[in-house]
């Protein structure tokens, strides 16, 4: 049964944040759920690029209802006119929640989806009020700016090696908005059991905020867009920094005098990376790194010796000795 697309005023804003964040018109890989957040975005989309969406669905295996839901949103996309696939994504629970793991698990899927459909950009529906959550819970774990700015308007898709991009086009939207573009259209969008399962830090943080009225959500969105921006300019400051303060070859020499705080701390962490390209060390780690080497003293942090004094010097650490 056919249903009525987003027009008018809506559809327009759609399309002026699509503008906004770069996405020029072409095929879009589109992640849909089948929860009323992904469902608005496969409606706006469609209804904004028709003929240039691609949309696809991961069954991560972990509910029984998860297969019949992945076949409804295929029907729904039958009826607009959009090509779907139905992606298999095994969760590897290793060291990590299992809300990380799925994720981890999905985006590898559409990584490999896109790569084998030629698509090179994929659309996500993260909005205001996710974008809330995420800034508040960072700040319950004390993150820094780059933390803080949450998630991206525009960035690397996870999984893909910095070979795709992810856009999210809809964060200045609230969730009720989108709700409203899937019951205009008379669609039931499914209901995940886990998005109301307080065991997840996520599910309480939305709770809390939906008890605390006073907090205004988009505001909170505006702060993490401006702390995205904030951690651009850091990091383009740092570039430099790093080409014009740290030595080209091993041992990485880096000249600490006079720099502020928080790019002494990534100009660090890049000299870490240089001289062992794997090494993903901790913040609390890298905060007593740098407290040890401004004593002038020696370290190592994950596989590279670190030795303090004038200039900061970081380079493999040598394979221990067994007896």
């Amino acid at each position: 049964m056919a249903f009525p697309l987003p027009s008018g005023e809506m559809l327009e804003r759609f399309r002026r944040d699509l503008a906004a964040a770069g996405i020029a018109e072409g095929p879009l890989a589109i992640a849909v759920s089948g929860g009323g957040d992904s469902l608005a975005l496969l409606l706006l989309a469609a209804a904004a690029s028709p003929g240039a969406v691609r949309a696809a669905t991961v069954d991560h295996g972990l509910r029984p209802e998860a297969a019949g839901e992945a076949a409804s949103v295929g029907e729904v996309c039958a009826t607009i006119g959009v090509p779907h696939r139905i992606l298999s994504a095994e969760v590897d629970r290793h060291g990590v929640g299992l809300q990380a793991a799925a994720r981890a698990a999905r985006y590898r899927a559409l990584a490999a989806w896109m790569e084998t459909e030629g698509l090179a950009l994929l659309l996500t529906a993260h909005h205001a009020d996710d974008q809330a959550e995420t800034l508040l819970m960072r700040l319950q774990r004390g993150s820094g700016v780059g933390g803080l700015a949450g998630v991206r308007a525009l960035g690397p898709l996870p999984g893909s090696e910095g070979r795709l991009r992810v856009a999210r086009p809809l964060l200045g939207w609230r969730r009720a908005e989108l709700a409203a573009v899937v019951g205009t259209a008379g669609l039931r969008p499914v209901a995940d059991p886990s998005n109301e399962d307080p065991a997840f830090d996520r599910v309480r943080m939305r709770q809390r905020l939906a008890e605390a009225e006073w907090l205004d959500v988009p505001a909170i969105a505006r702060s993490a867009a401006a702390l995205a921006e904030a951690d651009e300019a850091l990091e383009l400051t740092a570039s430099r920094l790093f080409a014009g303060r740290v030595s080209e070859t091993r041992p990485f020499e880096l000249d600490p005098a006079g720099l502020p705080a928080e790019l002494l701390r990534r100009l660090v962490l890049r000299c870490l990376a240089a001289a062992a390209p794997n090494v993903a060390p901790r913040g609390e780690q890298v905060s007593d790194l740098i407290a040890t080497l401004g004593r002038g003293e020696t370290a190592t942090l994950a596989g590279v010796k670190c030795n303090g004094g004038s200039v900061w010097r970081f380079e493999p650490a040598p394979p221990r000795r067994h007896g």
